[in-house]
Order: C-alpha cells, then structure tokens, then sequence
C-alpha cells in the first residue's frame, strides 16, 4: 500500500491567518494528508482576524497536532513529509527556527524538515525589515529554507482579496510540486499586453 503524501501546515501569530486557512481549503480535494500545528499566538489572530471557529479550522485538515506535543510525529524525521509550509511566519517562529531553539511543535516541526533536506516554506509577515530579520532570512536561506513574503501579484488583475490570497497560497504550494487548479500563470492563462499565442 502506497503511503500518503503529507505536508505539514503551520499557522503562526503575524497577521495573515487567511493563509494557513486557505492553504488548508485548496488541500483538501487533493491526494494530500494535511498536519495542522497552530501556535498560540495564530489562535489569537484567528479570533482577530477571521470568522472562523478553532473546530471549524481543524475539520480542514486530516490531523491537528497540539503546539506543545513535541512528542508528535512530525518531531520526528523518520514521519516522511513533503515539508512544511508556515503560512503565515512570524518573526519570532522565523526567529526560533534559524537558531534551532524548538520550545513548541511549529519550530521542532521546521528544524526536522531542515535537517532531512525537505522543503521549508516561511511565508514571512512583516514590514519594514530591519537588518536583524534579513541577516536571519539570509541564513534560514543558507540552510535551505525558502523565504515567501506574500505578495500580492497584480499583474493577475484580481477582483478581490480572496483572489490575491489565493495566488499567493497557490504559488507557496507550487514549490512543494502540488498542482491547484485555476492559478493563472504568466505565459499561459496571462500575456504581456499585445502577446498572444
């Protein structure tokens, strides 16, 4: 029996729940098993941010890991995932990870992807940036994290916030090989002005 393709979904304190909800919505179709760990922090944003109950956000993904169960299996390495998306990263979890200090799950969960070469994604949350979080970026980068501020993409012409969230969670889920349909792409669905194929 085949095993499951698993990717680990982490959803922190920084402004920005609706990614790591929306995340959890495009996966839920697909061929995916889905590890939701939550700080404590996210839970408050949740409540600010979002209409959504804490059950109505576990009933998105297939298992819910506590923040504070370091002993889960996604605090080991020999759990096979595809990696982990963080989404949104605060700068404190980016903090923690970069110096492997892993006081919950979010952060045990992200230096095990780190240290068996999986596919770390930080979709950062902050602005300005100063030198502090970019030296910390830049190292996160040097031990193979992908660092993935959510941007918006204009040149997509979206109609709404959703869609610019959605673009955003679609193309951090691009870099884990998973396929959401509907993303429009530059050079497929979009052309420059004046350009068709």
């Amino acid at each position: 029996m085949a095993k499951p393709r698993r990717l680990i979904v982490a959803i922190t304190g920084a402004t920005g729940f609706v990614y790591g909800a929306r995340a959890l919505e495009l996966l839920r179709p697909l061929d995916i098993e889905t590890h939701l760990v939550m700080s404590k922090s996210a839970d408050l944003t949740r409540r600010y941010e979002t209409d959504l109950s804490r059950e109505a956000l576990h009933e998105l993904a297939d298992v819910v890991h506590p923040a504070g169960d370091i002993g889960a299996s996604l605090a080991s390495g020999s759990f096979k995932t595809l990696g982990m998306l963080v989404a949104p990263c605060s700068i404190k979890t980016m903090s923690e990870i970069a110096t492997g200090t892993t006081t919950t799950l979010v952060s045990r969960a992200a230096d095990v992807v780190l240290k068996e070469r999986r596919r770390l994604v930080l979709m950062v949350r902050e602005t300005p940036l100063h030198l502090g979080h970019l030296r910390t970026m830049t190292a996160l980068t040097e031990m193979g994290a992908i660092m993935f501020p959510p941007v918006p993409a204009f040149y997509a012409r979206p109609d709404s916030i959703e869609q610019m969230v959605d673009h955003s969670v679609a193309r951090a889920l691009d870099l884990f090989d998973i396929e959401i349909e509907g993303l429009p792409r530059w050079g497929e669905e979009l052309h420059p002005p004046g350009r068709t194929l």
